[in-house]
């Protein structure tokens, strides 16, 4: 599923009023970063995950391996501030 350009809009709108709940130091994307963005996202299905350090293709590539990883959708990214996306699948 990819999202649309209306849907994306939406997600950074409520987007803008969360904290990152995921922060990725100089240790890069290790494991248990990896663990706790699945479960963040799992719980709140929209997040936002800052990263420490790093240059503009060092968090690109960040961005690409958490999406591949997890697949998550990347809603927008605002300096080291990255908005990620991905359904829930558990029952309301």
């Amino acid at each position: 599923m990819t999202l649309t350009g209306k849907q994306k809009r939406e997600l950074r709108a409520q987007a803008h009023k969360l904290k990152p709940v995921v922060s990725i130091g100089n240790n890069g994307l290790t494991d248990p970063v990896l663990v706790e963005i699945d479960k963040a996202l799992y719980d709140h299905e929209l997040i936002k995950v800052k990263i420490y350090g790093g240059d503009k293709e060092y968090r690109e590539q960040i961005l690409q391996e958490i999406c591949e990883k997890q697949d998550a959708h990347h809603v927008q990214s605002i300096g080291h501030i990255l908005v990620l996306y991905r359904e829930s699948d558990k029952e309301l």
